[in-house]
């Protein structure tokens, strides 16, 4: 990915892969790997992205490509970091709670470095795009499917025939999941139907995405002041469920994992028929 000469701290173009040290300075990554194009992005950017795992990133990236270590490797490792972040739910007491965010945090930290190792080494693929976003779809839909057994008292608790109204919130759990897919498969949707009519890719600017003047453009404004469509990412995910398994273990039962349930279904499906009318009303949609 080229990047202007005034993104560069000395004026310079970067250097072709093939003349490319091995070695690499931070300097050097931050140049090639992290250009405006990258850090400006209206939405592809995660918040924790900009507050700090991009100033971290090229630290891991440079010992990823001093290993020799391929993007695809590394989005494989951000993949199976994920995965881990909701199996980890699944241990009883308040651990399974504390170890998702952890392992959240860090799988956001492979996204970050697999695009810059396929940036530094001129590597990137739809093949590697894909990866992506089988890690994310994944990730994002295990981690609600492992609340719900957790908020049912574990696999250990259903496998005993459990309480009465234990499977509840498995299938809360599994509503949550499939909701969430929705939502994000809805902006993949809006690419699918551009380029099935012969349409440019879309730009990532905020008029494009901006609905139609009314009740719609009304409603995207007001959320903005509690923007719970926000909290279906993999981190806010964990964050959330770290809170709750510390209400838990202060109130010595899975109240507030429930409620955090209930409360999860209740907002997701609100942001999900709130992003379906946002995009239509919007301009992703017209020629």
């Amino acid at each position: 990915m080229s990047v202007s000469p005034a993104s560069r701290p000395n004026g310079t173009q970067p250097a072709p892969p093939a003349a490319r040290p091995a070695r690499p300075t931070i300097a050097e990554l931050r140049a090639v790997c992290q250009p405006p194009a990258i850090r400006g992005r209206r939405t592809a950017e995660h918040w924790v992205g900009d507050l700090y795992q991009r100033r971290i990133s090229p630290y891991v990236t440079r010992v990823l490509v001093r290993l020799g270590l391929s993007a695809n490797a590394v989005t494989w490792l951000m993949i199976v970091t994920g995965w881990s972040s909701a199996l980890v739910l699944l241990i009883p007491g308040p651990a399974g709670g504390l170890l998702c965010p952890v392992l959240t945090q860090l799988q956001m930290l492979w996204d970050a470095s697999d695009g810059e190792v396929a940036r530094w080494r001129s590597t990137s693929s739809p093949f590697g795009v894909f990866l992506d976003k089988v890690g994310h779809y994944t990730t994002e839909a295990l981690i609600p499917l492992m609340l719900g057994v957790r908020a049912a008292g574990g696999v250990g608790s259903l496998l005993a025939g459990g309480p009465a109204d234990a499977y509840r919130w498995t299938t809360l759990g599994a509503l949550l999941a499939l909701v969430i897919v929705l939502n994000k498969a809805l902006n993949d949707m809006v690419h699918v139907a551009r380029a099935s009519a012969g349409l440019e890719r879309l730009t990532d600017d905020a008029g494009t995405a901006a609905p139609r003047p009314g009740l719609v453009a009304t409603a995207r404004r007001m959320a903005r002041f509690l923007p719970f469509h926000r909290l279906y990412h993999s981190i806010e995910l964990s964050l959330l469920i770290l809170v709750a398994t510390l209400g838990d273990l202060v109130l010595g039962s899975d109240a507030v994992t429930r409620w955090l349930l209930i409360g999860l279904v209740v907002a997701a499906t609100l942001s999900l028929v709130g992003h379906f009318l946002v995009i239509c009303s919007s301009r992703k949609l017209r020629a």
